[in-house]
This record gives C-alpha cells, structure tokens and sequence, in this order.
C-alpha cells in the first residue's frame, strides 16, 4: 500500500458492475471478483447478463455481456438493484448500462477506447467523457488499453493476447479500491495457464499494473473500501453456480440412495453446465450420454431407470417441448425420472440467454392424457443443490417423474454455499422389490405412497411387462378395460397428490396475518426477501410466502390464504402461478404483478408496488 494518508470506508454491502464486449472477459473478472469475496468471507451473489447473439459486432450495444456482484457484511438475497461501481471496458458497455448506476457511483471507463469509431458504433453523438451527461457520477478515465500494453511490452506478445488481458487491469483496480488481496487471482492463473508459463507472468503483470495504478491515482487511493467477513456459520464454503450445486445435488442423491447415477441429456442453454459438470464426475459413479436430440435424451433417461439407475435428463424449455410425450411414457411405466428445466425467456428460440419464470404451465400440463408428475422449483443459486436431492428424493421413492424447475438467473449466478455432509441429508430408501418375493407383483402399491415397487431387470421372480400401454391394476397386464382406466388414472394422480404428506408445510416470513401476502416462487425468492424486509424498515405490515412446492401444493396453504385480506403473485411471466392458484383455490382473489423483459424484479419496484396496494392504489 501507499505510503500517504488514505481513507478506508467501511461499508456493510456494496454492487460492482462489471461490462465489456463478450470477447474482454467480463465473466471470467466477475468470477475472480466473486472468489475474492469468498474468500474474505463475504455473503454474495452474482448476476451474469450474456448477450444473446451468438457473436454481434464488437463494440456493439447489442454485443455487451455484465457480471454483476451484491456483496457485503450482511446476510446478501440478491445480486443487487443498481450498482455502486460500473466497470466499463469501451463506449457501448457504459450506454447499455449507465441506467444501472445510482446516481453519485463511480464509473471506471477506459478512456483509450472513447474514440470516433467506437462512439459511432454504440450510437453515441458525442463523447460522453467530454459532455455533461456523466455530471451525477464519480467518473475515472483510465488509460486501461495503454497501460496494459507497457506492462508487458518486454515479453514480445502479440497484440491480440495482450489485448485480451485488460480485463485483469480492470480486476487489479477493483482489487485496490476493495482491498482485496492477489493471491486468489495468482492461483488461478497458475492452475488455468500452467502449461504456458509466458501467460502465468504477463496475467499477474498485467493484474499489478492495474493495482499499482489505482493506488498512483489520487481519485482512486485516497479513499478505499472494506467490506467485513459476513456471519457465516463454521464449515467449508465454496463459490457455486446453480447448475453446478444442482449437479451436486445428483450426485449426493445417487451416493444416498445406493443407485448408480445416470444422466442423458442433449446440449441447451442455459443448463447444458449440468451436462458437463457431472461428466466430470466418473470416479464417482456418473455415467452420462450427450445424445443426439432432446427425445433420445429422455427415453435413455427412461431405460437407465427401467435397469435400475438413478436417472436424469437436463433441459431448458424448448427440449421441455420435445420431451413431454417420453415424460408421459414415464408417468405410465410408473418409473423415476428427474426432468431439469433451466427455464429461460421463451417462446421458441426466445431470448435464451436470458431468464424467465416461463415454463410452469408447461411443467404442470404439457402431457396429453392425465399425466400428472411431481413439479418442484429451487429458489436460488446454492439451494439448487438441496432441491435437486429433493427432487431426487421424490422421485425415487414414491416412483414417479418430478420435474424440477430453476432458471438462467439461478444457473448461471453464483453464491457462497456451504459444503454439507452427505450424513446429515435425509436419507433416500427407494421401494426396491426382492428377488423371488411371493408377494410382488407389478402393480401392487403401498397402501399409504401408492407407489409400485422398483424391479430390477435381471433379479430372479421379478419378470414383468412394462410399457406405454395400460396396465391391468395390481399384475400389470396390457388392458384396455374402461374402468381399470379409471382406476389406474385416478392412482397415479393421488400418488402425486399424496406427496403432500410427505413434505413440509409452507412457511410464511413476516406476520401470521395480515393485509397484504405476497406469493412467490422459484427464483425470485431472494428479491421477495430482500422487499419484505424494505418493508418491515418502513413499519409496514406484510407477508410473503414463497413456494418450492408447486405441485402438490403443500398441505397448509389454503390455511394460510385464509389468513390475509389481499394476496399477490408477482412472476417473472404473464401471470402461470397465479392461475394454477386460481384453479385450486376459486373462493380467493389473487392479484398479480408480472414482469417479462428477461430481467430479474428490482427490489425498489416491488417496494413501491406493494405501497401502493396498502395505500388503497
């Protein structure tokens, strides 16, 4: 550190912006940034926002990818509303997200990248380093590209790889101003580039360069900022996105229950990490097929489990669409399948590198006939993991598909997640049937999960038809008897409505009752919370119950409506929660507030909204 006075600010939590073209790395920044606060102990949680062309024009609005982290001392929901610092790596990241900024935040630009040509391609008249229209921020011009280029001039690389590498000059200057140390980084470059040491060297100069300037800089060094370790409870804790605690999830569940796990799935964005995250895995047990198409995915999905694996397919909601036929082969052979929808703006190709609460209805009641399965959601990045071993869990033992629902915003953000121990999650006991038991027969159920009993080709006396056609109730002959339908029908769906036993109740935060319920799921939990809690400072009344349970919906929740004057959904779509209320529960008005713009909700907008309904608005 300098030698002259400096100023260090405390502050309980803070959002940093990181923005550029998708080719200047603005991921990879995020993600050191991110590992950085973990390991200083902060609570965090990010938001990566990818462009959705393949490869726009560089220089581009439309080509701009952010990473954006709400880190801090406190308990952190949210990847944050706006940001207290924008890192903005040329003229079209800072036009793109100057809207993202609070007024008086600090904007870091590379001023060597404000020139005509990049201003015309972001659509700029001016340049907005030379007008008025920065006045309202703390504006820091740093000649980035520059300065990157001589901190490494003597190592002879070509200009292309050294370009590449500004976004560590940007990280070495957040770095200074957070305080944060270089080690992280160093390790990182050295496990990543070890086989090129040249990369190694010109990485950590270029990081230092950064660093070392920030502290040279008056507007910059006279004042940094520490952020305090969070109240993290004892244990090991790691950096995890949503698709990889979700791959974990698998894993623990396979390991629980004693079966081998089986993955087929067929790559998608935004869930195809599941893929390749459990590919990793072999040494424990994972077998995965990347197969040719959606529907080869699934009905592989279906034989591993009809052999007696653990078996998953992973999807977004255009594969959702082609597989729902094969889901609906898995509701009759009474089989457990987990389906994995990463649920991202649709419909078609949509936006799909952009989240959405898109899928519900189509998780609820895209089959033909009555095929009713177990529909789930995780509710943020770390708890992806503890949903996937519910959903895991479900299917297994009551032998049925269940569908687990996330979201791109849940995929691809991170948080801090600590490490469990496989011991202490709930074990997993699925109905495997016994060889040469004189009882078994295909179709007999458990009096209480009506579930059938799992039978393992090959496992002596277990021999049985099984197949998309009906089957006679109790010994599993193909039938077409209209009334053993209707009885079989009426099983399967009661199996999955039973499941509501078996779960736990639904909690609600804030006061028992009330004026206002605010009713949520899935992804949107951590703003919902954080909202709440807005509200609560404000001695406002009101409550909110978010639900992971879609279908069966948990056994207290016509109790708990009961309870409230008003009740409103707010959703990330046009309003599928709400209507699957509305059939379920006709005797109660539910509102709805919905937003469709592949956008996470902001705290300040649910806050006002929920305002203007207690003010009679």
């Amino acid at each position: 550190m300098t030698s002259k006075e400096q100023k260090v600010v405390e502050l309980e939590h803070v959002v940093v912006r990181f923005a550029g073209d998708s080719g200047d790395g603005m991921q990879l920044t995020g993600s050191l940034f991110s590992d950085a606060a973990a390991i200083a102990g902060n609570d965090f949680a990010t938001f990566p926002d990818y462009p959705a062309e393949i490869r726009a024009p560089q220089g581009t609005v439309a080509g701009v990818s952010g990473f954006q982290i709400h880190f801090g001392h406190k308990e952190i929901h949210t990847s944050g509303d706006m940001a207290d610092v924008l890192v903005a790596m040329n003229p079209a990241p800072l036009k793109k997200n100057l809207m993202w900024v609070k007024p008086g935040g600090t904007i870091i630009v590379d001023n060597d990248t404000f020139i005509d040509k990049q201003l015309d391609k972001a659509g700029y008249e001016g340049n907005p380093l030379e007008d008025e229209s920065l006045k309202d921020y703390n504006v820091i011009q740093a000649p980035i590209s520059t300065m990157t280029k001589k901190s490494v001039e003597d190592l002879g690389l070509d200009n292309k790889m050294v370009m590449k590498s500004r976004n560590m000059f940007a990280l070495g200057i957040m770095f200074f101003i957070f305080n944060r140390k270089l080690t992280s980084a160093d390790e990182f470059f050295e496990q990543k580039f070890k086989a090129n040491p040249l990369v190694v060297e010109s990485n950590k100069r270029i990081l230092r360069a950064g660093y070392n300037y920030a502290d040279s800089i008056e507007a910059l060094s006279s004042i940094t900022y520490s952020v305090e370790p969070a109240a993290l409870a004892k244990g090991k804790y790691r950096n995890i996105t949503g698709n990889v605690a979700t791959a974990w999830g698998f894993l623990a569940a396979a390991e629980r229950s004693g079966r081998d796990l089986f993955l087929g799935s067929y790559p998608i964005t935004p869930a195809s990490e599941i893929l390749q995250e459990l590919s990793k895995h072999k040494s424990l047990g994972a077998r995965v097929l990347q197969a040719e198409d959606e529907i080869a995915g699934i009905v592989s999905t279906i034989g591993a489990s009809f052999a007696g694996s653990f078996a998953i397919t992973s999807t977004s909601g255009p594969g959702l669409s082609l597989k729902s036929e094969a889901i609906g082969l898995a509701v009759m052979t009474e089989l457990p399948i987990v389906i994995v929808d990463v649920q991202r703006a649709g419909p078609s190709t949509g936006m799909p590198t952009k989240s959405e609460q898109s899928d519900l209805m189509q998780a609820l009641y895209g089959r033909n006939g009555e095929a009713p399965c177990i529909v789930i959601a995780a509710s943020s990045s770390a708890n992806c993991f503890y949903y996937a071993y519910e959903a895991s869990k479900l299917a297994m033992e009551h032998m049925t598909p269940v569908i687990l629902l996330t979201e791109g915003y849940l995929a691809n953000g991170s948080e801090v997640f600590k490490i469990p121990k496989l011991a202490d999650l709930p074990e997993i006991v699925p109905p495997i049937a016994k060889a040469n038991d004189p009882d078994y027969y295909p179709y007999k159920r458990d009096p209480e999960k009506l579930n059938r009993k799992w039978a393992i080709p090959g496992t002596e006396g277990l021999r049985h038809r099984i197949g998309g056609l009906e089957k006679e109730d109790v010994y599993g002959h193909v039938s077409h008897d209209p009334e053993n339908h209707q009885l079989m029908s009426e099983y399967r769906a009661e199996k999955v409505q039973r499941v509501a036993q078996y779960v736990k109740p639904q909690e609600v935060y804030g006061p028992e009752s009330g004026e206002l319920l605010i009713v949520s799921w899935g992804g949107t939990y951590g703003v919902m919370m954080e909202a709440v809690q807005e509200m609560h400072k404000q001695g406002k009344s009101v409550s909110l119950a978010h639900f992971h349970y879609i279908n069966p919906l948990p056994r207290n929740t016509e109790e708990i409506f009961s309870r409230f004057n008003r009740i409103i959904v707010p959703e990330l779509n046009l309003g599928q929660f709400v209507l699957h209320l509305r059939m379920n529960f006709q005797k109660y008005t539910f509102e709805q507030y919905n937003k469709i713009q592949g956008l996470p909700f902001m705290v300040k907008e649910l806050v006002d909204k929920f305002n203007q309904m207690l003010e009679g608005k």
